[in-house]
């Protein structure tokens, strides 16, 4: 009988032979699992890809009929020239030859780079950690697969949604027509912003190895991409030198549609291949579903508040509510910071100005109105994500056997929704909150703080008809809980762009966030809130009825 292959080390211990390598190395495998991951967000990434370039044009075409003649985008740039909008939009270059194309350049790339930031980083984590969270990732490894297989598929799909986004906004910024836009000008544009998707993949190549959850790895990205724009926030204030730290300072410092200089992207090139060999070495030093990073040892005995149903949805859901209560504290500040010199940077801009005074009351109520629901959908995106933490732990496997015990459904998804309800609230008062503290400060009238902090809170019914609309989905068709997605984004163009673009009452009707009075510059009417409040019960009232009419999904 032949003796198995072993190896004796001195001391006489046995050690078995290392498996071998999968055939085709570390990347064997990768072409099916692109292939699938591409088949799994066919309708997600189409969706981020032309909401994004309609946001953009849409945003050139309205600069170009605002702004048409030289003299009138002169004054622009002379009302753009404060700290607080440099702040807010970018480096004071574009101001020097201020066209069609360096404005919507000035004051829509930062933006684009964020919500690329966040396709990115939500992409790569649905591929990678979040498969080992749910166990999934340890059954396609047992098959020929390569350990860096399922990550270089990830990162592959997410650096080809932002590149062909990058060709999008060129074809279709070029072929505007509009004085200052040129190709080169227009596919620098697109691969500037780009640039800052694929650096934030990168990034998240890293925290995937760092954390064994899927919502820490995120977290973690998001955090990156947090001060990355505020250092490119501080160094177009202050010092430059700050903005060169942060990969959306070299995606703006890239001028388009000024100089068109390509070299900035270099540094986003090479510190993303820098992040991705960082991640792909952090990987071979770790276990499948486990992270760099020691998971922490809990405690002998759990506390009390642990054992009920509300005290571990909130434990579930603390950091993700602490961290949206930061952003729309900060939010609210960063416009909060503006508001006193609104009526100066509107003085030579009549059209906005007649668009923002539709909201009614003074020019600075009427800006602190369009604030407030850029505040409303940031903390609705909180409330949304907590009130599907439920389907989260029906898909890990982890529902079935706490719903095994006494726990009731609607007790159980009840209690993740009430921390939504109330986390997402709160994010909503503080965002309001920040936006008052900074406006006080700003006008020096104190009564700010009190009036926005109550104007955020307006919102409230409209934030809890959304998670309903979530949690009614969840409960009937949890596939089709994407669907709810929709609906921030198109609250925030028809809210925030609304009156500046003419949209009929009919389109802003179609949101919740349309019936919601136009606080503060509007007075206080409570039909529309309560009638939203009830609308808000009855989603709720039928997504736990499904909730406890379906099976679960088991693992």
């Amino acid at each position: 009988m032949t003796a198995p292959a072993t190896a004796s080390r001195p001391g006489g211990a046995a050690r078995h032979a290392a498996p071998a390598p999968p055939p085709g190395g570390p990347l064997a495998g990768t072409v099916p699992l692109l292939r699938f991951a591409l088949r799994r967000d066919r309708f997600r990434l189409p969706g981020w890809l032309l909401g994004l370039t309609a946001l953009t044009v849409v945003a050139a075409v309205n600069l170009d009929a605002l702004y048409p003649e030289a003299a009138d985008r002169a004054a622009a740039a002379r009302t753009m020239d404060t700290p607080a909008t440099i702040a807010m939009s970018g480096p004071r270059h574009y101001l020097t030859d201020y066209n069609p194309g360096s404005m919507t350049a000035h004051e829509v790339l930062s933006v684009l780079g964020v919500l690329l930031g966040l396709m990115s980083v939500l992409t790569v984590v649905r591929h990678t950690r979040a498969e080992e969270e749910a166990n999934r990732a340890e059954l396609v490894r047992a098959g020929t697969v390569g350990r860096h297989a399922m990550t270089t598929a990830a990162l592959l799909v997410a650096c080809g949604a932002n590149l062909a986004l990058a060709l999008l906004l060129a074809v279709s910024l070029a072929g505007l027509g509009l004085p200052g836009v040129t190709l080169a000008g227009a596919l620098l544009f697109g691969l500037a912003c780009a640039s800052v998707g694929i650096v934030l993949a990168a990034v998240a190549v890293v925290t995937t190895q760092l954390t064994a959850h899927a919502r820490g790895a995120s977290g973690m990205a998001f955090a990156v991409l947090g001060l990355a724009y505020a250092l490119r926030a501080a160094g177009d204030v202050g010092d430059a030198a700050l903005s060169w730290m942060s990969p959306i300072g070299w995606a703006q410092r890239s001028y388009p549609f000024v100089d068109d200089r390509w070299w900035p992207l270099l540094l986003a090139t090479g510190c993303a291949l820098a992040l991705t060999a960082l991640g792909y070495l952090l990987s071979t030093r770790r276990d499948v579903g486990a992270g760099i990073r020691a998971t922490r040892g809990g405690r002998t005995r759990a506390g009390r508040a642990l054992a009920t149903p509300l005290g571990s949805a909130l434990r579930f859901q603390r950091g993700l509510l602490l961290g949206f209560c930061v952003a729309t504290f900060l939010l609210g500040a960063m416009y909060g910071a503006v508001l006193g010199d609104v009526d100066r940077m509107l003085d030579d801009m009549e059209d906005i100005r007649e668009a923002i005074a539709g909201y009614g009351g003074t020019i600075e109520d009427a800006f602190a109105s369009m604030i407030m629901i850029v505040v409303a959908v940031v903390a609705t995106v909180c409330a949304v994500l907590g009130a599907l933490r439920p389907r989260v732990e029906e898909d890990a496997g982890r529902a079935e056997p706490l719903l095994a015990t006494s726990l009731s459904r609607p007790r159980w998804a009840g209690a993740h929704l009430a921390v939504a309800l109330l986390g997402g609230t709160l994010a909503l008062v503080l965002g309001g909150l920040g936006c008052g503290v900074a406006g006080a400060v700003t006008t020096g009238d104190a009564a700010l703080v009190g009036r926005l902090a109550g104007a955020a809170l307006g919102y409230a019914p409209a934030l809890w008809v959304t998670a309903g609309l979530a949690v009614a989905l969840y409960g009937w068709l949890p596939r089709a809980t994407g669907l709810v997605w929709v609906l921030p984004p198109y609250a925030f163009v028809v809210g925030y762009l609304g009156e500046i673009l003419r949209l009929p009452d009919w389109a802003k009707n179609l949101s919740p966030f349309g019936h919601v009075p136009r606080l503060p510059a509007e007075s206080l009417t409570w039909t529309p809130l309560l009638l939203l409040t009830a609308l808000a019960a009855a989603l709720v009232a039928c997504g736990l009825l499904g909730l406890r009419a379906r099976d679960l999904r088991t693992t």
